[in-house]
C-alpha cells in the first residue's frame, strides 16, 4: 500500500472518530469503563461525616488526632487493542472484508483514545503473537498503531484465541480497557478469558461476513481454507453438507456469547456491511 493511500485511509477513519468523540468519548468516556479507578491523593484531618474507614492510622498516631485518606478519581486510562490477524479475517462478500472492518474500528478507538489522553496498545494475533505495541500516550503513537493495522502481514494464518489472552495476562499488569475484535472462529480460550476478565474490562467486537451463517446451494466447488491454505472439494447440494456447516458455525458462534457472558464481558456483534459507528454508539449508551 503506497504511503498517499494510507493517508487517505488515516483521514477517513479520523473524520469518523469524530463522531464517536463526540457522543461517547468526550467527558462521559471514563464513566462507561469499569476500568476507572481512585488513586491516593494526600491525607486531610479528620471531618464530621467522614467514612471511618478512609482513616490513616498511621498518620493518626503519629499526630494524635484523626487524618483521612483523600482519594481522587483516576482520570487516566489504558486501552489494548487485540486484534484477530488470522486467515479468516481476509473474508468478505458486501462491501469489504472482514480485516478492513475490524482495522477501521480498531482506529477508531484508537484515535478517540488519545483525544481523551490515555495510554493505547496494541496486540495483533493469529495462532501466534504476531505484533505487541505496548501502551503509550500521543498522536505519532498512535498514528504507528494505524500503520500497522493497514499494513502488517502476519506470518501464521490460524487463530488461537487462548494464547493470545495468556499473553495478554504476562504483559498488561494493570487494569485496563481491552477490546477484542475477531470473528471468534475458536473455541477453548474460557479459562484465560475468565481470568482477564477478572482483572481487566474486556469488550468482544464480532465482525463477520452474513454469507459465513451458511453455504448457497452451488453444486460441487473447491473450497479454499484461508487458515490452513489447503483447498478442499464440497457438494453444496447436498443438503446435509450445508446444514452441517450451519451447525458447526452456529456452535462456534454460541461457544462465544457463552463464554464472554460468562464472564461478565460485553459483546459488540457489526457485520461487514454494518455502519459499526451506530454499533458502537448504541453498545455505550446502553453500558
Amino acid at each position: 500500500m503506497q504511503t498517499s493511500d494510507i493517508l487517505k485511509k488515516v483521514r477517513k477513519i479520523e473524520i469518523k472518530t469524530r463522531r464517536l468523540s463526540d457522543h461517547i468519548f468526550s467527558g462521559e468516556y471514563h464513566s462507561h469503563f469499569k476500568g476507572r479507578g481512585m488513586t491516593f491523593s494526600e491525607v486531610r484531618p479528620y471531618q464530621y461525616g467522614d467514612d471511618v474507614r478512609s482513616i490513616d492510622w498511621n498518620v493518626t498516631a503519629r499526630y494524635n488526632e484523626p487524618f483521612v485518606k483523600v482519594f481522587e478519581e483516576e482520570r487516566e486510562l489504558t486501552m489494548l487493542l487485540m486484534v484477530d490477524v488470522s486467515g479468516s479475517e481476509f473474508f468478505g462478500t458486501k462491501t469489504q472484508f472482514k480485516k478492513d472492518t475490524l482495522t477501521e474500528i480498531a482506529a477508531t478507538l484508537a484515535f478517540s483514545a488519545i483525544q481523551n489522553n490515555d495510554k493505547v496498545g496494541l496486540l495483533l494475533f493469529s495462532n501466534e503473537i504476531e505484533l505487541y505495541i505496548p501502551p503509550k500516550k500521543g498522536r505519532s503513537h498512535v498514528l504507528r498503531i494505524i500503520r500497522e493495522l493497514l499494513e502488517f502481514q502476519p506470518k501464521h494464518h490460524q487463530t488461537d484465541l487462548k494464547k493470545a489472552l495468556e499473553f495478554l495476562s504476562d504483559v498488561m499488569k494493570k487494569k485496563a480497557i481491552v477490546f477484542m475484535l475477531s470473528d471468534f472462529m475458536d473455541q477453548g480460550y474460557e479459562k484465560p478469558l475468565k481470568i482477564v476478565a477478572k482483572k481487566h474490562d474486556v469488550t468482544a467486537i464480532r465482525v463477520f461476513d452474513p454469507k459465513e451463517v451458511e453455504i448457497p446451494d452451488l453444486g460441487l466447488i473447491p473450497v479454499w481454507d484461508m487458515e490452513t491454505g489447503l483447498t478442499h472439494t464440497v457438494d453444496t447440494s447436498s443438503a446435509r453438507v450445508r446444514l452441517a456447516y450451519k451447525a458447526h458455525y452456529l456452535r462456534q458462534i454460541d461457544y462465544f456469547k457463552t463464554q464472554f457472558t460468562r464472564s461478565g464481558a460485553g459483546i459488540i456483534h457489526n457485520r461487514t456491511d454494518e455502519d459499526y459507528v451506530k454499533n458502537l454508539l448504541g453498545y455505550f449508551k446502553r453500558v
